[in-house]
């Protein structure tokens, strides 16, 4: 049995019994019992020792002890409903309107451009479209591409400027700041590309976990996680999670402990469509939602 060691235990340890544990302490312990039974063999009185019985036990070597570490057989945890929820889902989405399929991030850069600059066009749609709708970022993206979107044509735009293009993005007097920042670190240390590593990404100014997961899919075709607000949301109503969690970064965790890899790639986009048309923040409609009876939070949204 692989990463398991059979010890043997006594059942009674009187206290003529040996010292427990392993180490060079113990092992001297044992020596000097050792010496001192070979001293008193040769007294003439002699007891017959009584015969111990033995108890077998398996005990779980260190690397099954790791996080995640199951017995043999044993299946992982995962929701009950979840492969028929995932399936209505995917009937719900099967048209592929919400706003997401047509002005999403892989949507709003240049596809004439060179790869680099794709790259880089990918990850500033990504970085205007926190607390942004798709529908706005896809406007602030359009005029930066009409001036001729690069590294070098950003750099060489002053911050007035910039913040009019992108304008009304959320927050948009601090996203002309890490625009700036960022463009200047992927000049000197990429050459105008962009990582492509998450922790690379995410040590970026004004790129986040989410950002960092969607630009290596999109802008490297890498998938490296899965993490968004709507996705946060949507798993905990229909119970994908263990335990109830706070953040999409601690749901991007928790999801990725059960979920097939090879699903990773196709859910952020699925669920992010069906929270943009059928389970909103506010609101849901779950008259409409095929998972309505499959749903653990169904009832205390939208009642029996």
């Amino acid at each position: 049995m692989a990463g398991v060691r059979m010890v043997t235990r006594s059942r009674s340890r009187g206290p003529g019994a040996g010292p427990r544990g392993g180490g060079e302490e113990a092992a001297q312990l044992r020596r000097g019992e050792a010496a001192a039974e070979g001293k008193k063999s040769h007294s003439p009185a002699k007891r017959q020792r009584k015969t111990q019985k033995l108890s077998v036990a398996y005990e779980v070597s260190d690397h099954e002890k790791g996080e995640g570490a199951k017995p043999p057989g044993t299946p992982g945890w995962e929701p009950l409903a979840w492969r028929q929820q995932l399936l209505n889902i995917r009937t719900m989405r099967s048209e592929k309107d919400a706003p997401v399929d047509q002005l999403g991030a892989e949507h709003c850069y240049d596809p004439s451009a060179p790869p680099k600059v794709r790259r880089y066009q990918v990850l500033l749609s990504l970085m205007l479209s926190s607390q942004t709708k798709d529908q706005v970022t896809a406007g602030a993206m359009q005029r930066l591409c009409a001036r001729g979107l690069t590294v070098d044509s950003i750099l060489q735009t002053d911050d007035s400027t910039l913040g009019t293009l992108i304008y009304p993005v959320g927050f948009w007097r601090s996203k002309v700041k890490y625009i700036k920042q960022t463009s200047a670190i992927l000049q000197q240390r990429y050459g105008g590309d962009i990582p492509a590593t998450v922790a690379e990404l995410v040590a970026l100014p004004g790129v986040g976990p989410k950002m960092a997961h969607l630009a290596m899919a999109v802008a490297w075709g890498a998938v490296s996680g899965i993490v968004d607000t709507h996705v946060h949301r949507i798993a905990n109503r229909l119970g994908w999670t263990k335990t109830a969690t706070k953040s999409p970064e601690k749901t991007r965790a928790a999801l990725e402990a059960w979920l097939p890899r090879e699903l990773w790639s196709e859910i952020n986009g699925l669920l992010v469509g069906f929270g943009q048309q059928t389970c909103l923040p506010v609101h849901p409609r779950c008259q409409d939602c095929l998972n309505r009876g499959l749903c653990p939070a169904a009832r205390s949204l939208c009642g029996p």
